[in-house]
Formats: C-alpha cells, structure tokens, sequence
C-alpha cells in the first residue's frame, strides 16, 4: 500500500443512513481545495463523484466506508456564512423536510439564485448534486435529495 495520503481535516458530525440510528461521529475533508481559500466543506465532500465517504463512529475505532446513495443526511455543527458579499446576495428560505425514514427536519435554506428563481422549488431543483443544505440554529444538515419524501414551504 502506498504512504501517499492527501491532508484531511476531521469534523464531528451526526451521520443518519437509511437503516439503524443517527450516529455521531467524525468525517473527513480535504484540507485544501483548488477552487476556494480554506478545507473543503461537508457539501463539497458529499457531492464529489465517489460513491463513498470515511466514518469513524464515536463508539467505534474502526473507518467505516459509507455508501452516500445509503445517506439520508450528515448533521455538523452550524458553520454560518462569513463572506459579506455571499450574505448581501443570500436569502433565506424556511423548509420542513420529511425524510424517507419518517424524520421531519425543519429550517432555513441559504439561496444563492437569481431574484426571479429564488423560491423553495427553485432551490430544491437549482443542482444537479445529490445532497442540499438545511440549516437548525445548531446544525447544518446536509440531506440526500433522494430521501425526502416532499418538503413544506415555511414562509
């Protein structure tokens, strides 16, 4: 096996999968990426091509390879966003999501779209990307599309 490893940055986190528990406990990152200043975010990592992702569970020494299809949704600590000029251009819609596995989420989506398209349709349908981003005033959730059964407008 090759020594070659790129620099990660661990993240606690709470990983929801379509069978079993919520269960805490670390994913990875890239420590860098080519297209921004700073390490790669949850949502970056989430909608790379790879089919999987690292999991080492609180209670477990052991990496677990997750399948992202198997991924309802991965909960980190809430990262606001910093850049003024991302902020003056965001806006905040309200959801409550139901999820396949009976959970409901509600919170409040950050859009980055034009005025014209800016409603919460447009946003649940603006990317191509399996996984979108729900934020609680603790967490950012980051939910895989194909697990919501529908999703109530809150405003």
């Amino acid at each position: 096996m090759s020594g070659f490893q790129l620099p990660s940055t661990a993240l606690p986190a709470r990983l929801t999968l379509t069978h079993g528990r919520p269960r805490a406990g670390t994913i990875y990152v890239g420590a860098r990426v080519p297209h921004h200043d700073g390490a790669e975010t949850p949502l970056e990592m989430l909608n790379r091509r790879d089919a999987f992702f690292p999991f080492r569970a609180a209670d477990d020494e052991a990496v677990l390879l997750v399948a992202k299809r198997q991924t309802i949704a991965l909960a980190v600590d809430r990262a606001p966003i910093t850049d003024p000029d991302r902020l003056s251009a965001a806006r905040e819609l309200r959801l409550e999501l139901v999820l396949d596995n009976g959970a409901t989420l509600a919170g409040r989506a950050t859009v980055e779209l034009p005025e014209h398209q800016s409603r919460p349709l447009d946003y649940l349908n603006a990317a191509p990307e399996p996984f979108f981003a729900i934020t609680t005033d603790e967490s950012t959730h980051y939910v895989n599309r194909a697990h919501v059964l529908f999703a109530r407008p809150r405003d």
